[in-house]
């Protein structure tokens, strides 16, 4: 008894096999193929749809589209390993007729054409809607943080600009006190000393100006924090680890777990965020109705009312509070309405029922 042996690499076949055989009909990438041809490129926004009559040719913008949402189906994000990709995957190698597109091909490809990917994302909810892939009966709206190319130390908070420009008074001071002493010491040997205290006091001058400004210019548009690198970006906390990046928000149907609509915002909380996702949600669904689910991170009230507004009812526990909160909060609902407080909370704290508003006690 032997084990399984393959073929002779060697051997010469008479009738070799087509590399569509590689792929079975029910892969993924046909499916790609498929809804990539369908699109009017130059409708979204994709630049050299038409080629030019003179000139090297260059790549569709199909083509790239498509290892691009192949990449994203399959978590590589990376222009290299994309790259790598089209020289030893099949599937790849068959999406793309053996075309092999040098990893700046690919960057540049999806800088130049950021904008456009946001139509194609609405045409593929769409036709998941026209193939009746949604439920239309409930959603689930949660955020997640990514990191953005802004490093920590390029983040600047109100706070932290106060505190250095406090620090930086200090040690000015210090700086200019033993300047003070140097002076009337007279030494010969403090030549050098002095004026390396000078480079320093011209040193933290120079930074304190600069944060003075920063400063200023958060005064002047109302923001809490300035980053460098990144200016949209801020620091977050995700995970017990604060980095500087975006808040993105996503709503999922119930049904099959398909991505609805995505948002990304600066938003350090996700405190209101619960309509500005929902809503366009429920606009690319097209009904009248829907609800929506969400952690105690999304509990605002104005925001709450606001779904009900726009048809969306929305499943959002109250956040836990301290007793004499609780007091103080049930104190003020009192008293901003008519109605007793018994019509808010008509539930026990035991049964975490939707109620009035959707506030879930527990």
């Amino acid at each position: 008894m032997t084990h399984v042996s393959g073929h002779d690499r060697a051997q010469r076949l008479l009738l070799p096999e087509s590399l569509d055989e590689y792929v079975g009909p029910d892969n993924p990438v046909r499916f790609i193929d498929a809804f990539v041809e369908e699109l009017d490129l130059a409708a979204a926004g994709f630049a050299r749809v038409t080629a030019k009559a003179t000139g090297r040719p260059g790549y569709s913008p199909g083509d790239l589209l498509k290892l691009y949402i192949y990449g994203y189906l399959n978590r590589v994000r990376s222009s290299r390993r994309l790259e790598a990709e089209t020289h030893r995957n099949i599937e790849v190698i068959w999406l793309l007729r053996h075309l092999k597109p040098d990893f700046k091909t690919i960057a540049d490809f999806r800088r130049d054409n950021s904008k456009a990917f946001r139509p194609i994302f609405r045409q593929f909810v769409l036709l998941c809607r026209q193939l009746d892939l949604f439920g239309r009966e409930l959603l689930a709206v949660d955020g997640t943080r990514i990191k953005a190319v802004n490093n920590k130390d390029r983040n600047f908070t109100r706070a932290s600009l106060s505190e250095f420009i406090r620090l930086a008074d200090a040690k000015l001071e210090d700086y200019l006190r033993r300047l003070d002493q140097s002076d009337a010491a007279e030494s010969p040997a403090g030549g050098a000393r002095v004026k390396n205290l000078a480079e320093k006091i011209a040193a933290i001058g120079a930074r304190r100006t600069r944060c003075t400004q920063m400063l200023a210019e958060l005064d002047k548009t109302g923001e809490n924090q300035i980053s460098l690198t990144d200016p949209d970006s801020r620091a977050m906390a995700a995970h017990t680890h604060v980095a500087v990046g975006y808040n993105i928000q996503v709503a999922v149907d119930a049904k099959h777990k398909l991505i609805v609509e995505q948002q990304v915002t600066n938003q350090v909380v996700d405190m209101g965020l619960l309509t500005q996702t929902a809503a366009p949600a429920k606009e690319v669904l097209g009904i009248e109705k829907i609800a929506v689910v969400a952690d105690r991170g999304y509990f605002k009230i104005e925001d709450i009312e606001a779904c009900e507004a726009a048809g969306i009812e929305p499943y959002v526990p109250r956040p836990q509070r301290a007793r004499r909160s609780r007091r103080a909060y049930s104190a003020r609902m009192s008293s901003a309405t008519a109605q007793p407080l018994t019509a808010f909370f008509v539930q026990p704290a035991s049964s975490c029922k939707p109620i009035r508003h959707h506030l879930c006690v527990r």
